[in-house]
């Protein structure tokens, strides 16, 4: 018979867990921020879905066999232009905020993982299953969030894919878990009591240690992380000064280069695999084909039609956005008036001499082809543009997620998709 002073050495004795923070209302207010933060993190996610226009053509799809779950329910607009920029922005940067609230709520939890037996009744079981998933679906989520962030694509398979699905089995879990926990979390907090909840048996310490931190200096040091966070990670959607704040961003340094095309990209042309001879003056041409046929242009010829200039941003996926910079080019309803389409212009499917990658081909809406700032530029800032930023052409709408503003462009096709 084990000595009753003797620590318990399985994670399933309520007395192995010995620390004194921990309890319902600890618990209860980590929850409801994570209650608000990922709502936001989920809201955002289906917008940074819907921005893709994923059921306008198969190229821009990377989520194949999503059924239900790929609802789709509006076009992609094309203002305010800083739309993308501010709900993808928002979207990374409070994901990375609330990793220390994430793991601190975890850390809360823990001893309900390891708690005997598995369930007590239907609605308890139910609830543990939600918890393992919800545990799970919560590190996957995030931890492939960061990753994607700092481009170490490290997990097998689309980052798309997985992320999609991931967050619909998070938030399933998500879901159930709050409609079961909701009321008990607001009476916690409203009551501010700790040991009289059915939960106290699985969370509050027996035989707890000596505590060196009251549970609110706990919560003051989760939320310094998180401004930390914050404050190191915020700069790369901000642009400008603040760049130089966003230590942990891969875009967060000062812009690379100077002069007019000094600022961000996310592949140079030779990482794309682009040959300075596919791009010259005698090599290039962009094919226009369309309802009145085909159509080969120079670039020297694209210089002679009107060009017309737009203040627009590059904002990515990984959260990080430049500042309007000025472009300069022909607008793409005029490209589709060259073929046929005088009057409200179609979709379009441009595709990059770009031969590998998921985005080599993307598709645009006939809203954002018609949008006069819809440009294929051949300049931004004054200066002609290089080859990381897409020379000899590359495509720049209003709004647009940065895979969807394709470099390098070799051809595009005008009609229904």
């Amino acid at each position: 018979m084990p000595r009753p002073d003797r620590a318990p050495r399985l994670p399933t004795s309520p007395g192995f867990w010995r620390s004194p923070l921990r309890g319902p209302w600890l618990t209860s207010v980590l929850g409801l921020v994570l209650l608000a933060g990922i709502t936001v993190l989920f809201v955002t996610g289906l917008v940074s879905y819907a921005a893709y226009n994923p059921d306008l053509s198969p190229v821009n799809d990377k989520t194949p066999g999503k059924g239900l779950l790929g609802f789709y329910l509006f076009a992609w607009p094309t203002d305010p232009h800083w739309l993308y920029r501010l709900t993808q922005g928002v979207h990374v940067t409070l994901g990375l905020t609330l990793i220390p609230v994430l793991l601190a709520k975890l850390w809360s939890v823990v001893p309900k993982l390891f708690a005997l037996p598995p369930a007590r009744s239907v609605s308890h079981a139910l609830e543990r299953i939600s918890l393992l998933l919800l545990v799970g679906g919560a590190l996957f989520e995030f931890t492939t969030g960061v990753l994607n962030i700092q481009l170490d694509y490290l997990f097998p398979g689309s980052f798309y894919a997985l992320h999609f699905y991931g967050a619909w089995v998070f938030f399933a879990a998500f879901a159930v878990h709050v409609a079961l926990r909701l009321p008990a979390a607001l009476r916690n907090v409203r009551e501010l009591r700790s040991g009289r909840e059915r939960e106290a048996a699985e969370l509050v310490s027996p035989r707890p240690a000596p505590p060196t931190v009251s549970r609110r200096g706990a919560l003051g040091l989760v939320g310094g992380a998180s401004l930390l966070l914050f404050a190191t990670s915020v700069g790369q959607s901000l642009g400008g000064v603040w760049r130089r704040t966003a230590l942990l961003a891969p875009h967060g340094g000062a812009d690379p280069g100077s002069g007019p095309n000094g600022f961000q990209i996310n592949k140079t042309a030779a990482y794309a695999g682009i040959r300075p001879a596919e791009t010259g003056e005698d090599a290039w041409r962009l094919v226009v084909t369309g309802r009145t046929g085909t159509v080969r242009l120079t670039r020297a010829d694209l210089l002679r039609l009107p060009q017309h200039s737009a203040a627009l941003p590059i904002a990515c996926v990984e959260g990080w956005s430049t500042p309007d910079q000025w472009w300069r080019g022909v607008r793409l309803r005029d490209l589709a008036a060259l073929v046929g389409y005088d009057t409200d212009p179609p979709d379009v499917l441009v595709e990059s001499l770009q031969r590998h990658g998921p985005f080599r081909r993307a598709a645009l809406r006939a809203n954002q082809v018609a949008d006069p700032r819809s440009l294929l530029a051949l300049s931004v800032n004054g200066e002609t543009l290089t080859p990381d930023h897409g020379h000899p052409a590359r495509v720049i709408v209003p709004a647009a997620p940065g895979v969807l503003n394709t470099k390098w462009v070799a051809r595009l096709t005008f009609g229904d998709l």
